[in-house]
C-alpha cells in the first residue's frame, strides 16, 4: 500500500522547487494533492504533471501572505475532497540583501508577510479543518532557522519564527492527533538560486561538507516521512536536511 493512500494533501508554493517535488512525490504515494501557488501557469503545470502520472490534483491560486487566501484555500480543499489530512506550508521568498541598519523596510515587511505570517495563516485555517480526525502539518523553515548569516536579517528572523511557531502549535494540538513539524533545508537547487552568479554558487557549495547543494527531491522525501504514519511519534521537531551545514 502506498504511504499516503487516500490522503488529502495541501501544499503551498507547489508550482516550483521543493513544493513541486513534494506534490509529485505525494501524488505518487497515493495522495490527492491540492496544488497552491501564486503562479497560475506553474501551478497548473504541476497539476498536469501529476495527472499524466495517473494521480489526482487540482490547483488553487493563493497568496500565502494573505489570511483570506489561506482561508479560501482550505475551504476549497474541503469542498473538493471533504477533509484535509496533510498540509505543507512551503511558500517562501529570499528577499533583498542588505545589512540590518540599512535594510529596506518594504523588503522586511514582504519577507515577514510571506515567510512567517504566511505559515501562521496556513496553520490558522488548516488546524480547525484537521480537528475532526487529526493530521500532519509540515512547515518549511531553513538552516537559517537555527543559525544566522549576514545580509538577510528578514529571512533569518522569519525562519527562526517558523521554528518557534511550529513548536508552540505542536504542543497545543499534540493531544488532538495533529502533528506539526518543521524542516530546515540547506541550500537547494531551486529557482530561488537561479539569479546567482557562478562564484556565488561555488561559495554556497563550499558551505556544505557533503560537497554539493541539495536537490528538491531529497527534501521532498523528508517531508513525505513527516507526512506519513511512519513518523507517528514525531511532533514539535525541527529536521535539518543540509549536507552537514549545521554540524560545523
Amino acid at each position: 500500500m502506498k504511504q499516503l493512500e487516500n490522503k488529502i494533501a495541501l501544499i503551498t508554493g507547489a508550482g516550483s522547487g521543493i513544493g513541486r517535488s513534494t506534490a509529485l512525490l505525494f501524488a505518487q504515494e497515493g495522495a490527492k494533492v491540492v496544488v497552491s501557488d501564486i503562479s497560475e501557469i506553474n501551478g497548473n503545470n504541476v497539476v498536469e504533471e501529476i495527472q499524466k502520472l495517473g494521480g489526482e490534483a487540482f490547483f488553487v491560486k493563493a497568496d500565502s501572505s494573505k489570511a483570506s487566501d489561506n482561508e479560501v484555500l482550505v475551504n476549497q480543499t474541503i469542498e473538493k475532497y471533504g477533509s484535509l489530512d496533510i498540509a505543507v506550508n512551503n511558500a517562501g521568498i529570499g528577499g533583498p540583501l542588505g545589512v540590518t541598519g540599512e535594510y529596506p523596510l518594504d523588503g522586511w515587511q514582504k519577507v515577514i508577510d510571506i515567510n512567517l505570517s504566511g505559515v501562521f495563516y496556513g496553520l490558522r485555517y488548516q488546524i480547525p479543518a484537521m480537528l475532526p480526525k487529526g493530521g500532519s502539518i509540515i512547515n518549511i523553515a531553513s538552516i537559517l532557522g537555527q543559525t544566522g548569516t549576514r545580509f538577510s536579517p528578514a529571512y533569518v528572523a522569519a525562519k527562526h519564527g517558523v521554528v518557534g511557531l511550529t513548536k508552540a502549535a505542536a504542543l497545543e494540538y499534540a493531544d488532538k492527533k495533529i502533528r506539526i513539524n518543521s524542516v530546515g533545508p540547506g541550500y537547494i537547487n531551486t529557482p530561488l538560486l537561479t539569479s546567482l552568479d557562478e562564484p556565488t554558487m561555488k561559495a554556497l557549495v563550499g558551505l556544505h561538507p557533503i560537497g554539493r547543494l541539495g536537490e528538491s527531491e531529497e527534501i521532498a522525501e523528508l517531508i513525505l516521512w513527516l507526512a506519513s504514519s511512519k513518523s507517528s511519534f514525531v511532533t514539535g521537531t525541527y529536521h535539518a536536511a543540509d549536507g552537514g551545514y549545521l554540524a560545523q
